[in-house]
């Protein structure tokens, strides 16, 4: 049996809450059309931007590689490669890839049969650094580096280069003519970034070589200092770039955590930055002071900052303290009023500079859903899953987040594509939508009665328990999976059921190979360890991406931390000749992550590991003896069967950037509550949220998000694919962390690989997405909102929405040019 690997993305949700300071208008969201946010960047032509400026732009942490396809890259590794590596094909504003004029001329299919071949025809001004011409020899070693052949080779992912066939010189020396061995789609995901063959002619190279520095380079910025010490990456204008010239001269990449962002905005030391939800409604509510219409809160005193969080009543107890006769008090009360003037001073006076900053706002490419556990528990059973489905009021949920801040608010119809994408279409019909009734009569169906008797723990607590940081209910799970999943009535089948297909569809994996990790020798495997996914960062508590959307986006925990999840969810051969599985490009380029928020975790490939199985994640959670069990009957609106009450464990952070999302989730318990539905809510530990429980499988109901893709074919299929049972009788998951597929699913997604007409595979990746709602594994419920705080001189930079940076056009508006649109 193949064993498969792919890069984990995911991206742990903060929904944002409704809070009336951020409004403006979005784009395209036109009544009964899929909603869609365009870019808000200020956009400006060339001529009324200034050449010349600095511009300090937030990212989370300065690089540990600048080689994109190695374990341990992340969203700066991206973000850097964006603006000094040539990048082939680029997303537009609509998330749709094309083709880069700067290096491509043309870039088509030439032939289909026998073989399918490419021609790219480059740019021939196009030349790297050293003055030698971007050409064959450059994606020759790409190709040879990147197709899993050479273990030396510690790559990340060889999805797609593992089915080029060989690669030879056109007519001229300009003309690059790719064969492929079998058919695929997503080959516009292929060669951006393209590396030098400096960087990607030897193993040594590869490994190490691009590690710190980039000798060579081809884009309008060549790479400058990187200072750990004071956390920056200075990108510089390139005298050698034959384009448009970048505007700016120097790009300063600062790492600054997101909770000090805004802080770090109010001293000087940045000009834009991607914030979270906190962070935008200070400069709101700056914004609104400064023109007067603030106002006061009780008493005069001001309606915001640490002056208003003290009432009138304890400022004359504090008063009276300070200046009693109690030395000791005195003394203790006067020293936290002193900390507390100082605190004062110090919000009044980040607020006074926080007024010259503006909020751009887009949607982020990626979307937030509920992750319903397929492989335990009453989820197990299709028809409990698709009653929860059908209870949600997605669009309420859509409206709580989005519409205060003036963004399209209507729920996400697909799992593979967001709005503006070519490959998007509301498929959720498949499920259907919030109804009362038709979730009452599945559960029914399922044998879920209201007012059965139940056995309960000795002493329990009716109702749903909140959990506190690392909860004893979390503690106390004691880990046991049912013996099989059920099935639905519609002819679906969910973990390790089979729905016709004969198990060919995975023979090409059992050819792939093994795809070695970043500063770790090859060497037999064990069968320990946990994986989890590569590099990507965990989401702010707006759950915003700040490192770069799409080229170079990065997957955030609440609190901005970059976490790599590969530790978390996957392992390699066990036997040391398995192959296994390389992941899919966008998940290497948006660099995998899973959110948690509390610190970054330490990134670690190890061959000796696997793909991710149920319970590999973590450590076991600790058991407590079972307490003696007593009969009840549960209330009339909650439903039992077997003895068993109907509680789904809905697993949440408990860190401070994640509010909103606990906010979500508890609207969500609500819904379900009406239907009959008991929700345990468990507030976990950040760093423990992903790893010792989405990845683990020790939860019913959990809120991650997963970026969107250009090439969802390839992308998206791990994120879906049906969990395969391993010899010891656990299930490898890939990145399928409900642990629901089935195998029509993923024939769809094979088809659609090899398919070349591209409507055709995108008619086949729609039907996969309505096969995928119909299992009710997960659930979209809306796209994340993308907030960036910039000066409002900035020009062509900000809420980047589906597109990636054109960085040679990002700059300082002309004085002259902002004087003239004023006066008009």
């Amino acid at each position: 049996m193949s064993q498969r690997r792919r890069r984990s993305l995911a991206l742990l949700t903060s929904g944002v809450l409704a809070l009336p300071l951020l409004t403006g208008c979005g784009a395209g969201d036109d009544e009964g059309g899929p909603a869609a946010a365009g870019q808000d960047i200020a956009a400006t032509v060339r001529d009324q931007v200034a050449d010349g400026g600095v511009l300090r732009w937030a990212v989370d942490t300065l690089p540990d590689t600048l080689n994109t396809f190695q374990a341990d890259a992340d969203a700066t590794t991206n973000r850097i490669a964006g603006a000094v590596l040539p990048q082939l094909f680029v997303l537009d504003g609509r998330g749709r890839p094309v083709a880069n004029p700067d290096y491509l001329e043309k870039a088509e299919v030439v032939e289909r049969e026998p073989k399918q071949v490419v021609l790219y025809k480059l740019n021939q001004q196009a030349v790297w650094s050293d003055g030698r011409e971007v050409g064959a020899a450059d994606f020759v070693a790409q190709w040879r580096a990147l197709n899993g052949k050479d273990s030396a080779f510690w790559t990340a992912r060889n999805a797609g280069y593992d089915r080029i066939e060989k690669i030879e010189r056109g007519k001229t020396d300009l003309e690059v003519k790719v064969t492929f061995a079998k058919p695929y789609s997503d080959w516009r995901s292929l060669f951006t970034p393209l590396y030098p063959k400096q960087v990607m002619g030897t193993p040594e190279a590869f490994n190490e070589g691009a590690r710190g520095a980039l000798k060579v380079t081809a884009g309008p910025f060549a790479l400058g200092a990187i200072d750990k010490k004071t956390g920056t990456a200075a990108l510089t204008r390139s005298p050698r770039w034959w384009g448009r010239p970048a505007k700016l001269d120097t790009l300063v990449l600062t790492a600054v955590p997101r909770a000090e962002r805004p802080a770090a905005l109010a001293a000087g030391k940045l000009d834009m930055a991607e914030i979270d939800r906190a962070g935008a409604d200070r400069i709101a509510l700056a914004r609104r002071d400064a023109s007067g219409q603030g106002g006061k809160g009780s008493g005069g005193a001001p309606a915001h900052g640490p002056a208003a969080a003290m009432t009138p009543a304890q400022a004359t107890l504090s008063w009276a303290i300070a200046f009693g006769t109690d030395e000791g008090k005195a003394a203790a009360e006067q020293e936290s009023r002193h900390k507390h003037l100082a605190a004062v001073k110090r919000y009044a006076d980040e607020q006074a500079a926080l007024r010259d900053f503006t909020v751009r706002k887009s949607l982020e490419p990626a979307y937030t859903q509920l992750a319903m556990n397929g492989a335990s528990g009453p989820l197990s059973d299709e028809r409990v899953r698709r009653a929860v489905a059908r209870a949600l009021d997605r669009k309420a949920l859509a409206e709580l987040v989005l519409k205060p801040l003036g963004l399209p608010a209507k729920p996400v119809g697909s799992h593979l594509a967001l709005a503006g994408q070519r490959a998007y279409a509301d498929n959720s019909g498949a499920l259907g939508g919030q109804d009362t009734q038709a979730a009452q009569a599945l559960l029914a169906d399922a044998g879920w009665r209201r007012g059965g008797k139940i056995t309960e723990p000795a002493g329990a607590k009716a109702g749903p328990q909140s959990g506190a940081e690392g909860s004893e209910d979390a503690k106390q799970d004691d880990g046991k999976t049912p013996s099989g999943p059920g099935t639905g009535n519609d002819g679906l089948y969910i973990v390790g059921q089979d729905d016709g297909a004969n198990g060919d569809l995975r023979s090409a994996t059992a050819q792939l190979p093994k795809v070695r990790p970043v500063g770790k020798p090859a060497g037999p495997a064990a069968r320990s360890g946990h994986g989890g996914t590569h590099g990507s960062r965990p989401e702010g508590p707006e759950g915003h991406s700040g490192d770069g959307v799409l080229a170079g986006t990065a997957a955030y925990g609440p609190d901005g931390e970059i976490v790599d999840a590969d530790a978390f969810g996957r392992g390699g051969p066990q036997d040391g000749s398995s192959p296994v599985l390389a992941p899919a490009p966008f998940a290497a380029q948006q660099e995998a992550a899973l959110l948690a928020q509390a610190g970054r975790l330490a990134a670690v490939d190890d061959p000796k590991r696997g793909p991710a199985r149920d319970g590999d994640a973590g450590e076991p959670a600790k058991t407590t003896p079972a307490p003696a069990k007593q009969a009840t009957r549960t209330s009339g609106s909650m439903l039992a069967k077997d003895g068993k009450a109907l509680t789904l464990r809905f697993v949440l952070p408990s860190g401070p950037g994640s509010e909103s999302l606990r906010t979500v989730g508890d609207r969500i318990a609500q819904m379900l509550r009406k239907v009959g539905v008991n929700t345990e809510i468990t507030k976990v530990a950040d760093d423990s949220f992903f790893k010792d429980h989405v990845a683990s499988g020790q939860y019913d109901l959990a809120l991650y998000s997963w970026p969107a893709t250009a090439y969802p074919a390839t992308d998206a299929r791990p994120i879906f694919a049906k969990p395969e049972p391993a010899a010891d009788g656990s299930l490898l998951v890939e990145q399928n962390y409900t642990r629901v597929g089935t195998d029509h699913i993923d024939q769809l997604f094979d088809q659609a690989l090899g398919e070349l007409d591209e409507e055709q595979s995108r008619e086949l990746m729609r039907k996969a997405d309505a096969r995928i709602w119909a299992a009710a594994g997960s659930i979209p419920l809306y796209q994340r909102p993308e907030l960036v705080a910039v000066k409002p001189s900035l020009a062509n930079a900000g809420a980047f929405g589906l597109g990636a940076p054109r960085y040679q056009d990002i700059g300082w508006k002309k004085q002259q040019a902002a004087r003239d649109k004023n006066r008009k």
